[in-house]
């Protein structure tokens, strides 16, 4: 977490992380396919919830409710550990997968979460691969 920052329960967080050295890793779509289905997975989360996320090449960008038991750092520490473990099997092999690092912003009251959601998926738009969310495979919202 930033300097400064708590984790509060219930409170939504904006979560990215990269890739180690930026690498474009989930171009690779044995590996994306991976990674999602373990972003899918509920387990991932503990008793956090995922509200929207999206996997691009070289990040990830989601959406995650705190709950009571497991504080943010941990949340996104077990998140990262569980996409590695799926994905260190295909081509980039036991090379670390993610950046130690990752961002993280709480959300305020005045924040509209929809809006929110949809800058997150519009990711893959925004960075000109495709024309279309719909197009975009990697990504996934409550609210569908």
């Amino acid at each position: 977490m930033r300097r400064g920052r708590f984790s509060a329960t219930g409170q939504v967080y904006f979560l990215t992380t990269t890739t180690t050295r930026r690498m474009p890793l989930f171009c690779d779509w044995e590996s994306a396919l991976l990674a999602c289905r373990t972003i899918a997975d509920p387990q991932t989360w503990g008793d956090a919830r995922l509200l929207c996320w999206v996997l691009m090449p070289d990040h990830w960008h989601g959406l995650v409710r705190i709950g009571e038991r497991d504080p943010l750092p941990f949340v996104a520490s077990r998140f990262k550990a569980c996409i590695s473990r799926a994905v260190r099997g295909g081509p980039y092999g036991p090379a670390p997968v993610w950046a130690r690092a990752y961002h993280d912003r709480a959300l305020r009251r005045d924040d509209d979460l929809v809006t929110m959601a949809r800058y997150v998926i519009l990711n893959p738009v925004r960075a000109g691969l495709v024309s279309r969310v719909n197009d975009y495979p990697f990504w996934d919202a409550m609210w569908l």
